[in-house]
């Protein structure tokens, strides 16, 4: 198959660019670009408020509603005190497998589906095909919501979403979501041997993170009785505590990272309404009664829907008649297919490599789920003129 070989030279060239998320992805989005353009496509750079990060959305064919999305993003996760055998920016082939950062998450797809532009392009007739390829959907689906409220505010209509993360070319249906938050506790500072007269903000996280416990018990009873997530309920994770300087000082300054995987967007609803009672009525009161200064602030790092199965799912019908799957799974890690859902897209998530291999080091891409995932994109391709 002259794809794979085509998506391999590709591939090559994409790893070679460092796209980790704290960094830029303007030149692997230009070079894209550039790609697409080459063979007819509409292309759409947008960046983000800092100029230095980019989405990218391009289409082939007419300019009507209803066509198919490729989606991956274009961030992979730093190398930072990871063991690599190799330069993890340089693609290595060896024994079946394409090492590099990225090969499996997720510019393996990315490849694949720009390699398969110039078929698509000779056969797209009355169905367009897009591409959407984002920035730091590893630090919060940043990219995708922001492309999200500009396709909404388009008026750009999609029928059908495939976003190619490492699934090992199962078709998945549904994930849950993930909400990630920093709370930031601001008391007294004063000495050890007087804590009445300072407020622990330590002592108040520890009490948050106790909230948090209770509430991760009361989220199973929650569980939808017919879920198919493992587990099948929304959960609860403390990321970290940070606070304190010393021994024998009254700490001034406290931070829970934490994070929540809703099974249903009502649960999300349930935390943190029972928080900000608990921080409104209780915490904060007792704080504040010391010093009226001291204060509780939650940022939101990212709130990114899961992805809901349902009834009617066009873009599970065709990957299940083009791979010849008898049937779709769930998955318990996140990914941006939920944004796509609430634009109105049936989607679906299925892609080369295994999540097994992501974010460690030595990343790899078997040659064969490559392979496999070049098959099913030349057989989409008969959707186009449909």
């Amino acid at each position: 198959m002259h794809y794979l070989d085509d998506t391999k030279a590709l591939l090559r060239q994409l790893i070679a660019y460092p796209t980790v998320s704290p960094d830029s992805n303007l030149e692997l989005i230009e070079f894209l670009a550039e790609r697409l353009e080459a063979v007819g496509a509409r292309v759409d750079i947008h960046r983000d408020a800092t100029g230095s990060k980019a989405n990218l959305f391009a289409t082939l064919g007419p300019d009507v509603d209803g066509g198919i999305l490729l989606s991956g993003h274009s961030d992979v996760v730093p190398v930072t005190d990871q063991n690599w055998s190799t330069d993890p920016f340089e693609m290595v082939e060896r024994d079946g497998k394409l090492y590099g950062r990225g090969t499996c998450d997720m510019k393996g797809f990315i490849a694949a589906a720009v390699a398969m532009a110039p078929f698509y392009a000779e056969r797209v007739k009355d169905r367009p095909i897009h591409f959407a390829f984002t920035h730091d959907e590893e630090t919060g689906c940043l990219g995708a919501q922001a492309l999200a409220q500009i396709l909404r505010a388009q008026g750009t209509r999609p029928g059908v979403a495939i976003i190619g993360e490492p699934t090992s070319m199962r078709i998945i249906e549904g994930h849950k979501g993930c909400y990630e938050y920093s709370t930031h506790f601001t008391g007294l500072e004063g000495h050890g041997s007087g804590p009445d007269r300072g407020v622990n903000a330590v002592e108040y996280a520890v009490r948050y993170v106790a909230r948090l416990l209770e509430l991760k018990d009361q989220l199973k009873a929650r569980a939808p009785k017919d879920s198919r997530f493992e587990p099948p309920w929304t959960t609860i994770n403390t990321g970290a505590l940070v606070g304190g300087v010393a021994h024998n000082v009254i700490p001034g300054k406290a931070r829970i990272d934490w994070e929540m995987r809703p099974v249903q967007n009502g649960d999300a609803d349930f935390v943190k309404a029972d928080l900000h009672a608990f921080c409104t009525h209780t915490l904060l009161p007792a704080m504040r009664a010391v010093s009226p200064d001291a204060d509780i602030v939650t940022e939101v790092m990212g709130e990114v829907d899961g992805l809901i199965p349902a009834d009617e799912n066009e873009a599970k019908d065709i990957l299940m008649e083009l791979t010849g799957a008898n049937g779709a799974d769930t998955v318990p890690f996140g990914t941006e297919a939920g944004i796509f859902q609430s634009l109105g897209m049936s989607a679906v998530v299925c892609g080369p490599g295994s999540i097994e291999q992501a974010h460690k080091p030595d990343e790899y891409l078997a040659l064969d789920q490559l392979a496999e995932c070049l098959v099913m994109l030349e057989r989409l391709g008969g959707k186009l003129a449909a």
